[in-house]
């Protein structure tokens, strides 16, 4: 039974009046389907008519407790009525900062409001550090909407890449400036000789390789044995500052992120998302030989918004509770728990796929039952049909991103219920397509 959307598409009218394309942000933006939210509760979403959907966007990740979380919502309340900043340090910044540091092993933690903004910073003090510019990131992995590094991501079509042997930059559209292609190497994910070739040949002035510990908006691929090893040995042997992206991965997949999660150390690492369960707040952390480049008359980084208090507010018990409590172990079983049901529905009709990924944020492809290495494999799988997949099960009640690659999030008040009910409503929604399509 289709759900009436009358009140989200009146409300979307009014929001093409005033936003381009009726959205604030590109991604939101799903044609005469883009959604308009009103609420979220615990692992749901309301949209303007109340239909409910069983949310595993989580606002593309940092929902990591669930939607109005009680303990967060009275902290923030607590802490604002004080204010929400005051052009100075406060003890929450304090505090959470110790916690930061704590939890990641890093020495120094400076906070940014956004994870754009933390690789932005990250970006610059990796160029000061060592003098150099020139910065490697991997084809399909996305650091954020400044222009540095805004090459080749998700957003990049097949034809466009090139060669392996030498592949293009890919501008995510217009506006981003001429002289920056110069000072970005794409590279495909996984490929050890390629990333080892170009670092021996370009090392005079590579300022950082950037890496996606999991790629983040390519289906969960996995570094396969030794990758992140091997970059961490190239960057230590070329005095180059390896960039560990952990806006997706960090306080989600471990307590100490994907440094603790593959036992390999970056010299910076930036953080966003799941830090502050939602509220704006970013961090960059690092050695205390990279991060002393930092300070007045050296190196700039600020901004009127870093450490603001709903976001250290809400960070302060976010941590807190992932620190203390088995918060990460219970949503890896929830999300094994529909990991192995997914694979079951997709078997049984006879669909290729691989699963891949922590429980907490897995992602899967169509299409073959080879598992996808980098970008490259990813664009050869089946878009379209997972795409129609999850179409129908959004009108069914459950929703996920309709581009296979970015993962399946999954919070803690997600309950057993919810993934037996998201099954259920998946292989009704398999079955719609299979039938559509004889």
């Amino acid at each position: 039974m289709a759900r009436t959307r009358t009140r989200t598409r009146e409300l979307y009218e009014r929001a093409k009046q005033v936003f381009p394309f009726g959205v604030n942000s590109n991604f939101r933006y799903w044609g005469d389907d883009t959604n308009i939210f009103v609420r979220g509760e615990k692992g749901y979403v309301f949209d303007a008519d109340e239909n409910r959907y069983i949310d595993y966007r989580l606002a593309f990740g940092p929902v990591i407790l669930g939607h109005g979380y009680p303990a967060v919502v009275r902290r923030v309340a607590e802490a604002i009525q004080d204010g929400c900043m005051y052009a100075a340090t406060h003890p929450l910044e304090i505090s959470v900062g110790e916690r930061v540091k704590r939890l990641t092993g890093m020495d120094k933690v400076r906070f940014a409001t956004s994870g754009t903004e933390a690789t932005m910073h990250a970006l610059r003090i990796a160029r000061a550090y060592t003098g150099r510019e020139v910065v490697i990131k991997f084809e399909g992995d996305y650091h954020g909407f400044h222009d540095y590094l805004l090459f080749t991501t998700a957003l990049a079509s097949r034809s466009s890449l090139g060669s392996r042997r030498s592949p293009i930059n890919v501008p995510a559209g217009s506006g981003i400036p001429r002289a920056l292609h110069d000072l970005v190497i794409n590279l495909p994910y996984n490929d050890f000789e390629a990333l080892e070739r170009t670092v021996k040949a370009k090392w005079g002035n590579l300022a950082a390789i950037i890496v996606e510990p999991i790629m983040g908006n390519n289906a969960s691929v996995m570094p396969v044995e030794g990758w992140l090893e091997h970059i961490r040995r190239l960057c230590t042997e070329y005095g180059i500052v390896m960039i560990i992206d952990e806006v997706k991965t960090g306080f989600r997949i471990a307590r100490g992120g994907a440094q603790e999660y593959f036992g390999v150390r970056g010299d910076l690492a930036t953080y966003a998302k799941s830090i502050a369960n939602g509220f704006p707040l970013a961090a960059i952390a690092g050695t205390e030989e990279v991060m002393s480049v930092v300070g007045p008359g050296s190196v700039a980084h600020g901004g009127t918004y870093v450490g603001n208090i709903p976001g250290t507010a809400a960070a302060e018990v976010t941590l807190e509770l992932l620190e203390k409590e088995d918060i990460l172990g219970s949503i890896a079983r929830r999300g094994q728990q529909l990991m192995a049901g997914l694979d079951r529905i997709l078997t049984d009709a006879g669909l290729p796929h691989f699963i891949q990924g922590p429980p907490q944020m897995f992602g899967f492809v169509l299409g073959t039952d080879t598992p996808p290495r980098d970008y490259r494999d990813c664009l050869n799988t089946n878009l379209a049909l997972y795409e129609h997949i999850i179409m129908e099960l959004i009108e069914r009640g459950a929703i996920a991103e309709p581009d296979c690659r970015e993962p399946w999030f999954l919070c803690y008040e997600h309950s057993e219920a919810d993934i037996d009910e998201t099954l259920n409503l998946y292989a009704d929604a398999v079955k719609a397509v299979k039938g559509a399509h004889g």
